[in-house]
This record gives structure tokens, C-alpha cells and sequence, in this order.
């Protein structure tokens, strides 16, 4: 099935992903996870974390898509190499360790660099947004709140939220898809600030 979309460029790939084609989105990942995976791996130099950080990667794919915020600009590939970038980013601050900077003319070393600026009140905002989702969570359908837990709180991939739950990855994604969007609508009906 996968073969016959290979003629069929990105943004049509997505359109027809969009209008319920699955094996087009199968095409897609097909298409671009060798050069996406190569460059996470190249960055952050283990396998593990890697796989992480490219299924995190088509997870904000899959649902900013699916949320129609995806904007046809013909520049698919670059938008998820961002997205990718910004994940390995964000690993490495969580970590505390330096970024290696890959030795590309297409890297802007001031976006892997970036100086944390918090200050008190944003810290106070911060804390009182993760009470809130804390709040929030609770709210959840189980088999969405156990998915949120295991990922945010217990840090797993979804592979292993997917064999801890019993159920395949592209559901633990769909439950996580849905606690995000359930969260959001709690957050606004509590009248509640929060950040995801």
C-alpha cells in the first residue's frame, strides 16, 4: 500500500492522512524517518534516548496534524527536523549537559544555546501550572490518566506505557492525544492556567 503513495509529494500525503488515508501517514514516516532518526541519533548518541525523542517527535506530528494546526508551507521535512531539534534541546536541558552542536551551515547555535532567563514570577507561575494539571489529572478517564502519569510523572516512552497498559503504541498515543485535548477543555471550564 505504502509503494503506491511514493509518488505522491509531502502535502498530499497529509491531506490524505487528514481525510482518514492512514497509509498515507505510513508513507510519510516511511519517506522521512532515516534522515528525522539519523539526525536525533548523530546529536544525542544513544539509541535509547533516540527512539525517545523520534516517537515524542511524530507524536507532536500526529496530533498537531490531527489538531489542524499543521500549515501547508511545502516545507514538511524542515518542520519536523525543528520539531526533532527542539526535543533534543529540551532533553539536554532537562539533563543539564551541553548540547553538542552538529557542524551544519543549517544550525543556529543560538537556538541550541539558549540562556534560561526564569526569574521568580515565572517560577511562581510554573509551580502553581503543574499543581493545576496535578488537579486536573485526577479528572482524567483511568486508562488516560495512567497514560499522562507513566509519561510525564514516570518518564516512560510510549512503548513501555504501551506494554504496561496492555494495548499497542498508536492507542497509548490516541489516550495521550485525548488527556491533552481533556485537559485543556478542564482547564478552561475550572477557569484554570496551565502549560503542555
Amino acid at each position: 500500500m505504502t509503494e503506491t503513495r511514493n509518488g505522491l509529494t509531502d502535502n498530499e500525503l497529509i491531506l490524505g492522512y487528514k481525510n482518514g488515508d492512514y497509509s498515507c501517514f505510513e508513507a510519510l514516516l516511511a519517506r522521512h524517518q532515516a534522515k528525522v532518526y539519523g539526525y536525533i541519533f548523530s546529536v544525542v548518541k544513544d539509541k535509547d534516548i533516540s527512539d525517545d525523542i523520534f516517537q515524542d517527535t511524530f507524536y507532536k506530528v500526529v496530533t498537531t496534524i490531527n489538531d489542524g494546526f499543521y500549515k501547508d508551507e511545502n516545507k514538511f521535512i524542515h518542520w519536523v527536523m525543528r520539531i526533532a531539534h527542539n526535543l533534543i534541546v529540551d532533553y539536554f536541558r532537562r539533563n543539564n549537559k551541553m548540547p553538542m552542536v552538529p557542524n551544519r551551515p543549517d544550525c543556529n547555535v543560538v537556538d541550541t544555546l539558549k540562556i534560561p532567563d526564569d526569574n521568580i514570577e515565572k517560577e511562581i507561575i510554573r509551580r502553581q501550572s503543574s499543581q493545576n494539571v496535578r488537579k486536573l489529572v485526577k479528572m482524567l478517564p483511568p486508562e488516560q490518566r495512567r497514560v499522562v502519569i507513566l509519561r510525564h510523572y514516570g518518564k516512560c516512552d510510549f512503548k513501555d506505557i504501551a506494554a504496561r497498559t496492555g494495548v499497542s503504541i498508536n492507542t497509548a498515543l490516541g489516550r495521550m492525544r485525548y488527556a491533552i485535548i481533556n485537559l485543556r477543555r478542564l482547564a478552561a471550564e475550572h477557569h484554570m492556567t496551565i502549560e503542555l
